[in-house]
């Protein structure tokens, strides 16, 4: 039963990078209901710049174009697995912060226009993140139904 349910999600994440891997070659309009869209300025930690994208979310990935006229993503990130919080500290103004759970990976400072684009982001962010779980998690959800509703 174990292998089954790991064998779905397996497939299940090959569709996603599939659908993924599809919507960055996409102009930024014509990616289907995303669940927020605008400028949003990324911290390039390594020379303290600031660089202005024009930003798609859709199912738990951030694309990056460089302008509302491109024709394909610059370049996306994958959010599974992040948490998303407004930070103060170090900056003018509030940022979102996008922070991995694990230290090998990189955290992101990204600021919108005005702190009311910030919390729309932030909303949004946080939203499309839950949408999919970690495969410990879903495991473990699936694990601790009752017997009767794990069979097939």
């Amino acid at each position: 039963m174990l292998t089954y349910i790991i064998l779905v999600l397996h497939l299940q994440n090959h569709v996603w990078e599939d659908v993924t891997v599809h919507n960055s070659s996409l102009p930024p309009l014509a990616i289907k209901h995303p669940e927020c869209l605008g400028l949003l300025h990324q911290l390039e930690r390594s020379t303290d710049v600031w660089i202005q994208h024009y930003c798609i979310l859709k199912d738990g990935c951030l694309y990056f174009y460089a302008s509302i006229r491109s024709t394909q993503a610059s370049g996306g990130l994958y959010l599974q697995g992040y948490s998303v919080s407004e930070q103060t500290h170090g900056f003018e103004q509030p940022v979102i912060e996008l922070k991995p759970s694990s230290e090998e990976f990189k955290t992101f400072y990204f600021c919108a226009e005005n702190k009311t684009e910030n919390q729309r982001w932030i909303a949004a962010l946080k939203t499309s993140i839950k949408k999919w779980l970690p495969l410990d998690q879903a495991i473990q959800e699936f694990m601790s139904r009752p017997l009767e509703e794990t069979r097939m």
